[in-house]
Formats: C-alpha cells, sequence, structure tokens
C-alpha cells in the first residue's frame, strides 16, 4: 500500500506541475518566449490569498478569487511592460535577460512588502479524507481536489483552445503571427490573453501547492517554476496535452526517487531523467519536429 499511497502522492504533485507548465507551454507555443518569471507569479498569487484570508479575513473562495485576478493583472502588466517591447528584437536572449529579471524584481518586492519569515499558508481547502483498503491507504481531500483540478483544467482548455473564436486566434498566432495579423487578428491582444491564462493558472497551483506543503516564502515558487518547466519540456513544450503528460511523470518520478532512493538526490534524479529523454527524444514526449525553410 505504501507504493500506492507514494504514486497518488506522486500524480498529486506532478498535477500541480503540470497546471504551471500549461503556462510556459502557452507562452512558448503562441508567443515563441519562455517566461521564466512564471514560478514567481505563483508565489504573488499565494500571498495574495494568504493575506485575503489570515489578515483581511474573507471567505476562501473569494481569496482565491482576488488571487486569481490579482495574478491575471499582473500577467498582462508583465507581458505589456517587459515582453512586448521586445518581441522583435534581434536577440532572443533580451527576452530571457528580462524574464530572469522580473523574476527577482517579484521575488524582492515580496521580501520588502512580506520580508523573509516562513509564513504558514492557512487551510483554504477543507475536504473530507477517503479512506480504501480498509483504513490502510488514506487519500486527503486536497490530493482529490489536486488530480481532478487539473484534470478539469486542461479539459477546459483544450475545448477553449478548439472550440472557441479566441482559442483559434491562438492558434493561427502560434502557426505564424504575420499571416495571423493579415486576417484581421490581434496578435497583442492573443498574446495578452495566452499571459493572462497562464497567469490566472498559477495563482490556481500557488493556492493548491500551498495547501500540500503549508509554508510560503518569497521563493516558494522557484524551484517548483523550474520544475514545471523541465516538464513542459519533458513533454513537449507547446503540447498542453505534454504538460499534463509531462508534470505527472515529473511527480510520480520526484515522489518515487525521494521515497525508494534518496531525498537528497530526488531533485538530481528528476533532472537526470529529462535528459536522458531528451537525448532519445529532443523535442519531448509529445514534440513535433519542425522543419524551417531556409
Amino acid at each position: 500500500m505504501s507504493f500506492i499511497s507514494y504514486f497518488i502522492n506522486g500524480v498529486s504533485l506532478g498535477s500541480v506541475y503540470a497546471i504551471i507548465a500549461l503556462g510556459y507551454t502557452m507562452v512558448y507555443g503562441i508567443a515563441k518566449m519562455l517566461n521564466f518569471a512564471h514560478g514567481d507569479v505563483i508565489m504573488i498569487g499565494a500571498y495574495v490569498v494568504l493575506t485575503c484570508v489570515a489578515t483581511a479575513g474573507l471567505n476562501p473562495v473569494l481569496a482565491v478569487l482576488i488571487g486569481i485576478v490579482a495574478c491575471t493583472v499582473l500577467g498582462v502588466v508583465i507581458e505589456r511592460v517587459a515582453y512586448r517591447p521586445l518581441r522583435n528584437a534581434a536577440s532572443p536572449l533580451a527576452v530571457l535577460i528580462t524574464a530572469i529579471g522580473v523574476s527577482y524584481l517579484l521575488q524582492n518586492i515580496a521580501l520588502l512588502i512580506f520580508g523573509s519569515n516562513t509564513k504558514s499558508f492557512p487551510e483554504i481547502i477543507k475536504l473530507p479524507n477517503l479512506t480504501l483498503a480498509g483504513g490502510q491507504l488514506t487519500i486527503t481531500g486536497t490530493t482529490i481536489l489536486t488530480i481532478v483540478a487539473c484534470l478539469v483544467i486542461m479539459a477546459g482548455l483544450m475545448i477553449f483552445i478548439n472550440k472557441t473564436k479566441a482559442g483559434q486566434a491562438m492558434l493561427a498566432v502560434s502557426e505564424d503571427k504575420g499571416a495571423a495579423q493579415l486576417m484581421g487578428i490581434n496578435v497583442n491582444g492573443t498574446i495578452a490573453l495566452t499571459f493572462a491564462i497562464g497567469s490566472a493558472l498559477a495563482a490556481l497551483a500557488g493556492v493548491l501547492l500551498c495547501s500540500t506543503y503549508p509554508s510560503l516564502t518569497p521563493y516558494t515558487g522557484s524551484m517548483p517554476g523550474i520544475k514545471a518547466f523541465v516538464a513542459a519540456v519533458f513533454g513537449g513544450i507547446g503540447s498542453i496535452p505534454g504538460a499534463l503528460i509531462g508534470g505527472v511523470l515529473l511527480g510520480v518520478i520526484e515522489i518515487l526517487g525521494k521515497a525508494y532512493i534518496s531525498s537528497q538526490l530526488a531533485d538530481a534524479i528528476v533532472f537526470a531523467v529529462l535528459i536522458i529523454v531528451l537525448l532519445v527524444k529532443p523535442t519531448g514526449i509529445l514534440g513535433k519536429n519542425i522543419q524551417e525553410k531556409v
């Protein structure tokens, strides 16, 4: 039963990674940018929810909604101020360096406002545990909600992308920005919408992550953000189903590595598996080879 328990915990953690990875994979797939500040948006969302619940005494559901709105606005502002002016920069390194700068900026703003002390995240999600196998296996309500939320978000996002006008515009922009603009699509608005959706999902991921591991610091989003980027690459960056597969596999590998090999080597094992996968299939599990015309 211990293996099943570890496996379920791995799927739960991987579901959080998958939700975060969606932000990376959507932005890269549509705007061809790597938003390395995405992990810190998670941290900002968690702090907003913490402040609303612990300081303002608001209802947890309302606090989560406020966190989603705050992160959505933050994502749009980051895209407009930091990334849009560099979209046509001669070197792609300009955007990468700017993303790293935005990441440190958000971390230091959080340090100034909330301090460096670890905050205890309140119990936002209150669901009964599920007991199976005569009491030998217990699955927490938070774990169940995290997995279900991931599946619902993935399904909803796939429907949005494939069935709505805005989603079709995203697909068109991802194929060819110039042609999409000639067809009357607002490229800037479409990319801003992509950042907004990714940042809103980051707020949800922050709440789910801090509900499972109830501690919060200005650096909380850094490592999960990096691992979610690894998950996006693992599954095939630019692919929404790939983000789900990569995230879940990464979470399972991490938890099983901690349980059966070494808790100190778990992160190294995760990155080692990624290297092996990329050596075998450089585009990731669901990635596609892109032939460039010259």
